[in-house]
């Protein structure tokens, strides 16, 4: 099973990038775990991208794609994989397409999470956790019991810069400008699914199965 997982920052494929990856034993590939494990290894990629990321610089194309090539060619990959928030955009894809084609593989099926842009911004701005313990918690979801103090050890809880509402209304944006193109490109291919990911966690699951079930290996 090979599969791509698009969506917007918020949608929830990193967590259901997760539930199927343990469901059908196959490689959940996430560019920002790929860029974490290269720097902590000092690999040449690794190395080349901490230069960017010290730098608070957009790591390049050539050195994403290539720890994704060299992630591929991992074992662990052999089985199937599912690529959560990569590609990001249309030449991205592209390269994408051209290393599947040289290890004589293609993709089965491209999941687009969809959810409204309210409860991405709900989603997203309720989101605390503990600077301490590294606990977390939402304020609609999984509240703490008092305010906006930690359950576990009463530290007070924080907010990522990250989901505060004027940076997730930008990274939205960036999303719309940059990755959206993704459908239409994965639309012309045929291998595009639309998913409503706005249901519980479970209910998404179900449905997310029932489509990739045909795709799980023999």
């Amino acid at each position: 099973m090979r599969v791509v997982f698009l969506g917007a920052p918020g949608v929830g494929k990193g967590t259901q990038a997760d539930r199927i990856a343990a469901q059908y034993r196959i490689a959940k590939i996430s560019t920002g775990d790929l860029l974490r494990e290269a720097v902590r290894n000092q690999t040449a990629l690794g190395l080349e991208a901490k230069r960017y990321m010290d730098q608070g610089s957009l790591v390049p194309d050539a050195v994403v794609i290539g720890l994704v090539r060299e992630k591929l060619a991992d074992p662990r990959c052999e089985n199937g994989f599912v690529l959560d928030g990569f590609p990001r955009t249309v030449p991205q894809a592209e390269a994408l397409g051209a290393v599947l084609t040289s290890r004589g593989i293609a993709l089965d099926r491209v999941v687009n999470f969809q959810v409204s842009r309210e409860d991405i911004v709900r989603r997203l701005s309720g989101r605390r956790s503990c600077p301490k313990c590294q606990a977390t918690f939402h304020l609609d979801f999984a509240p703490p019991k008092v305010g906006e103090v930690c359950d576990r050890c009463g530290e007070p809880l924080m907010q990522r810069s990250d989901d505060r509402r004027d940076a997730i209304e930008m990274r939205l944006k960036v999303y719309d400008e940059q990755t959206a193109p993704l459908v239409a490109y994965y639309q012309e291919r045929r291998l595009l699914f639309q998913l409503d990911g706005s249901s519980a966690v479970d209910v998404v699951f179900q449905h997310l199965s029932q489509e990739l079930e045909p795709y799980r290996a023999v």
